[in-house]
């Protein structure tokens, strides 16, 4: 792979708001050529940033894009999400889509760009979720998806090597554009943020450094890992609701 940050180029999925837009622009930073591919353009051009238009749920019209390619060094596959949705409260169609956005996507676009990033000797970047390893209600199907993508990326990174480095950021609470739906409004993000250890919900270009750091040669014995990009993750639950080893009078006064 060229280690040389302006000649690359880097694809990134769904890269055009919130955790894909701070992608991005993280390589664009860097001087790669920089593509973003989704159904819809964004709202403000991302400068430094190339839009094409794409449905990754076509596999032909993936491929072709791949094909169109002169080349191509990093493939990030960020392109998913999920609104919130109990089990009970949708049809098995439903919740297949989400599966299909969130695992099946990231497949077909890593097996369209394979040549080229072979040949590149590149690498692929998986844009996890904590609700990969953990109950996810609500977002029961998305949290499927992606401990399956986890999983992809681990046995890519096996069949893959040494061409192709995989690897994989577990993305916890993000600020974007459209944390208001899942968090609620300023009080109810504030009272989510301070629930994670570092006092405060990652912002986009915290995913992005991430993600520019393992595709990298600062990372070329790095493959088939999971970077926890979570802000120390979260506080159990069980030490709020334990009576023993709480602060008080008695055992803070000495004797």
């Amino acid at each position: 792979m060229d280690n040389s940050p302006s000649g690359r180029t880097v694809v990134v999925t769904g890269g055009t708001r919130g955790v894909g837009a701070g992608i991005a622009r993280a390589f664009a930073e860097t001087g790669a050529r920089v593509l973003a591919c989704a159904r819809r353009p964004p709202e403000q051009p991302l400068e430094g940033v190339e839009f094409t238009s794409l449905d990754l749920r076509d596999p032909p019209a993936v491929r072709a894009f791949f094909d169109a390619l002169p080349r191509l060094d990093v493939l990030v596959n960020n392109a998913g999400g999920a609104p919130y949705r109990r089990l009970a409260d949708a049809d098995a169609e439903r919740h297949a889509r989400v599966i299909e956005l969130n695992l099946l996507t990231p497949l077909t676009a890593s097996l369209a760009a394979y040549e080229h990033l072979r040949r590149a000797r590149g690498a692929v970047v998986m844009i996890g979720s904590v609700s990969g390893g953990r109950p996810s209600p609500g977002s029961a199907a998305y949290g499927a998806a992606k401990a399956g993508l986890e999983n992809l990326a681990r046995s890519m990174a096996v069949e893959w090597a040494p061409e192709v480095r995989v690897n994989t950021l577990v993305v916890g609470m993000v600020r974007t554009e459209l944390a208001g739906l899942h968090y609620g409004g300023p009080d109810g993000l504030d009272a989510v943020s301070r629930t994670v250890p570092l006092g405060r919900l990652a912002v986009p270009s915290d995913v992005g450094a991430a993600a520019v750091f393992l595709a990298s040669g600062a990372a070329a014995y790095i493959s088939g890992a999971s970077l926890l990009v979570h802000g120390g993750g979260e506080r159990p639950a069980f030490l709020d609701a334990a009576t023993a080893n709480k602060p008080s009078d008695r055992y803070d006064q000495e004797e």
